[in-house]
């Protein structure tokens, strides 16, 4: 019964043999988007001229150029989640050990709190 699940977490699509879908983040929607985009430009192609061979060229290239264009825009966007999401772990962190004390930025300065550096002067 272990073989099993060993087995079942083991198998992924590889697309070409070469890409894994499933593991890879932004993979299978950059896939899917270029089949769409493949589709509406070989299709439109074809309709605007009736050329069979042509259209079937717009339509790889739309895939191709859709691919790309998903794929870097989605790893962009999760780029950009990934150094938000630090930022924000970063200062949770600091607001946690800076809570209450002097270093505290949100705190505000007010003359009636005493502060630690009057005791020192």
């Amino acid at each position: 019964m272990a073989n099993e699940g060993e087995t079942e977490k083991n198998k992924t699509f590889k697309l070409l043999g070469i890409l894994d879908v499933q593991n890879i983040p932004c993979a299978r929607d950059s896939v899917l988007y270029g089949s769409a985009g493949s589709l509406v430009a070989g299709l439109g192609y074809f309709l605007a001229t009736s050329r069979i061979k042509r259209s079937f060229d717009f339509g790889v290239g739309g895939f191709i150029l859709t691919t790309l264009g998903s794929w870097i825009y989605c790893r962009y966007s999760n780029a950009k989640a990934r150094v938000q999401q630090k930022l924000i772990q970063e200062r949770m962190k600091n607001k946690l050990i800076y809570e209450g004390t002097v270093l505290d930025p949100t705190r505000k300065p007010n003359s009636s709190s005493p502060d630690i550096y009057i005791f020192f002067k």
